[in-house]
């Protein structure tokens, strides 16, 4: 479930007009709940500069060649498959507090098992450990935020779920510049450690305490969060536990936006974009790069201010054409560095052996000397151009059920 589907949902408790929180605990309470977006950057953000890491690794430690570079940077996503799966009977279950802390079990134990790993099989393991706390950490934060947010700072806090993923996945890149694998893994324990530190602090959301009949308790977080209970409204309880049906697909309310979200989704995931944020540095490493992990840094930090930006004018610019937009730049922008490798292929001095911060030499040099800035440039067209518009507009389509929205794994 992406984060804006969440923030579209109603809380349970609404705030009267003209009434000001008097707390500002929520915003504490939020920001633990989006250590676990954070995690989740982290983790995805991690293989990038631990691939090359352990490439050059030799003997006793792990090593990994082509095809087990290949499974540690995409087994997370099997993990978070499975999580995805595990997080929605969680979310319902155990509830959203109870929910993000089990999440850092995996979280830690991932990062833990890679940081003590002696063969391939180990950092596999816990790699598929961190995608299975990713695919729980993207669903229930998302839905923890929204419930606890009055609605004036909801769309704010709920923006800042995916902030804090691509905020995630720089610090891995960062990090990475400075880190070798094993102590690039010891840092990703640190967030998920901070998550489970802060949430044991704070409160379960009013609206899981109201739908398990816990109304006292229910006041009480709402007095912690907002500050007092005084003048507010309760609306009824609609039923949370709504089943689908599939002859429900038959309703052309039902079928169309389901087929709308579902095909948008799955054009997301084929553009490439996680397998750039899963092997930024290598791709660049292939481009024959002399300082691929600054590019990796470059990509990184213009996804963060891109997703800033995308939040700020969704509302604005509108979601179709922001998506028509996001489509033409990264078309654009893959076929230019498609190109670069083409045109850069076989040549022992270009453009690709050249550092980013090198100097500018006066003498005369070859005339693909450019292109290195092309590809770095294509790639950050590539990102700056990632479907954000996709989670708004998905937000906007009553999936399956007006009250029900389909879980998702959030994605970068």
């Amino acid at each position: 479930m992406t984060p804006e589907d969440q923030g579209e949902r109603q809380p349970l408790l609404g705030l009267p007009s003209g009434s000001v929180p008097r707390s500002r605990r929520v915003f504490l309470a939020a920001f633990a709940a989006a250590l676990g977006p954070l995690s989740f950057g982290f983790a995805l953000g991690y293989s990038s500069p631990a691939i090359p890491s352990l490439r050059r690794e030799t003997s006793p430690a792990p090593r990994l060649d082509d095809d087990a570079a290949s499974w540690f940077g995409a087994i997370v996503t099997l993990g978070a498959a499975a999580g995805g799966l595990l997080g929605g009977w969680l979310v319902d279950c155990a509830g959203r507090k109870l929910s993000l802390l089990l999440c850092t079990v995996p979280f830690v134990a991932g990062f833990a098992i890679i940081t003590a790993a002696q063969d391939v099989w180990m950092l596999l393991v816990g790699r598929l450990l961190t995608g299975l706390a990713c695919g729980i950490a993207s669903l229930v934060a998302p839905v923890y935020i929204s419930e606890i947010a009055y609605p004036a700072i909801r769309g704010l806090l709920g923006s800042c779920v995916q902030l804090m993923v691509v905020t995630g996945i720089l610090l891995a890149y960062l990090a990475g510049w400075i880190l070798e694998w094993r102590w690039l893994a010891v840092l990703g324990c640190v967030p998920p450690l901070l998550m489970l530190l802060l949430m044991c602090c704070m409160p379960e959301t009013p609206r899981f305490l109201l739908t398990q009949h816990k109304r006292q308790e229910a006041m009480d977080a709402l007095r912690f969060l907002w500050g007092s209970e005084q003048g507010w409204e309760e609306p009824p309880i609609r039923d949370e536990h709504q089943g689908f049906h599939l002859a429900q697909l038959r309703q052309p309310g039902i079928y169309k936006p389901f087929i709308i979200g579902t095909s948008l989704m799955a054009f997301q995931q084929l553009s490439g974009i996680n397998a750039v944020m899963f092997y930024a540095e290598t791709i660049f490493e292939e481009a024959k790069f002399k300082d691929s992990s600054l590019a990796s840094v470059i990509v990184g930090v213009i996804q963060v201010l891109f997703t800033a930006v995308a939040a700020l004018i969704m509302d604005r610019a509108g979601r179709r054409l922001l998506l028509a937009l996001s489509g033409t730049i990264m078309v654009f922008s893959i076929s230019t560095f498609g190109a670069y490798f083409k045109l850069t292929q076989g040549g022992a001095n270009n453009s690709s052996h050249m550092a980013l911060s090198s100097p500018t030499s006066m003498e005369p040099v070859d005339a693909s000397a450019g292109l290195a800035w092309l590809a770095v440039g294509s790639m950050c067209f590539f990102i700056a151009g990632s479907p954000q518009a996709l989670r708004r507009l998905l937000a906007r389509l009553c999936i399956l059920h007006p009250q029900r929205p389909l879980h998702c794994v959030l994605c970068p």
